[in-house]
C-alpha cells in the first residue's frame, strides 16, 4: 500500500478513500481488498483456458478446409472464457476495498458501477471473526460485525489479517465509544 503522510491526514494511492472523501480530523487506519485467495480459481481458469485451447488450435490440421475459421473460433471462445472466468474476477477484487477510518468502515465494490458503504464505528455493536482452517494457514477470514442499522449484522469474506483488522476495528469502536475518536 503506498501512504504518504500529511500532517494528520493520508493520501492513498490506487486503493481506498481518498483524502477529499475523509470528513475533518477523519484519518485512514487501514486500507485493503480482500486476501489474493479469491484469485486462486481465476488463475486456474486462466491457466486451463489458454492449455486448452492451445492444444486445440494445435490439433486442427493443416490441410482442413476451414482450419482457419476454426482456430479463429477456438480463439474467440477461450478470450470470453478468459474474460468471463479470469478478467471480471480479477477485476472485482481489484475494484472491492476496505477502509477502515477513525470514524468509519467503509467499503467500496464495483467495475463499471459503484457501490460504497459506510459502517459508522459509534454504531457497531460488536465485531467478530471466523476462520476455517485453510484460511487460518492463509491468514484470513469472515468478519462478522454487527451495527445498529437496518443491516444488522454483516458478514465481509476474505478479510486480509483478519485477527489484526478485528483488533483495529475493536480497538476503534472502543474508542468511539469512549467518545475519543480521534485516539490514536
Amino acid at each position: 500500500m503506498d501512504m504518504q503522510t500529511q500532517g494528520e491526514r493520508v493520501t492513498i494511492c490506487a486503493m481506498g478513500l481518498a483524502d477529499h472523501y475523509l470528513t475533518e480530523g477523519e484519518r485512514v487506519v487501514h486500507s485493503f481488498h480482500p486476501h489474493w485467495k479469491r484469485l486462486i480459481v481465476p488463475f486456474l481458469a486462466l491457466i486451463l483456458v489458454v492449455a486448452v485451447s492451445s492444444v486445440a488450435i494445435y490439433f486442427i490440421p493443416s490441410d482442413f478446409e476451414y482450419s482457419g475459421i476454426a482456430r479463429i473460433a477456438v480463439a474467440v471462445v477461450a478470450v470470453v472464457l478468459l474474460t468471463w472466468w479470469s478478467f471480471f474476477p480479477y477485476l472485482k477484487w481489484k475494484t472491492t476495498s476496505y477502509t477502515l477510518t477513525s470514524h468509519r468502515f467503509a467499503i467500496s465494490t464495483g467495475i463499471l458501477n459503484k457501490a460504497d458503504d459506510d459502517i459508522p464505528l459509534a454504531k457497531v455493536n460488536s465485531v467478530s471473526s471466523d476462520q476455517r482452517f485453510l484460511e487460518r494457514i492463509l491468514g484470513c477470514g469472515t468478519l462478522r460485525v454487527e451495527s445498529a442499522s437496518e443491516k444488522g449484522e454483516i458478514d465481509y469474506k476474505d478479510i486480509p489479517k483478519i485477527q489484526t483488522v478485528r483488533q483495529e476495528l475493536f480497538r476503534l469502536v472502543e474508542d468511539a465509544s469512549d467518545g475519543n475518536i480521534d485516539g490514536k
